[in-house]
C-alpha cells in the first residue's frame, strides 16, 4: 500500500508542477502582448504634434 500512495503523490505532484508551468506561460504571454500594444500605442503618441510657446501672446500652439 505505501507504494501506491508514494507513486499517486508523484503523479499528483507532477500534475501540480505540470499546470504551473501552463499558468506561468500564459501569464508570460498575455504580459509580452500588453507589453507590445503599449509599445505601439507609444509610437502612434509620437505623431500627436509639441506644444510650442508663442513669443507674441506666451500662449502654447500646436507646431
Amino acid at each position: 500500500m505505501p507504494p501506491l500512495i508514494a507513486f499517486a503523490g508523484a503523479l499528483g505532484g507532477l500534475a501540480v508542477v505540470r499546470w504551473a508551468y501552463k499558468t506561468a506561460v500564459r501569464i508570460n504571454r498575455e504580459l509580452e502582448e500588453a507589453r507590445l500594444a503599449r509599445v505601439s500605442e507609444s509610437a502612434q503618441t509620437s505623431e500627436i504634434p509639441t506644444l510650442r510657446r508663442d513669443p507674441v501672446t506666451g500662449a502654447y500652439r500646436p507646431g
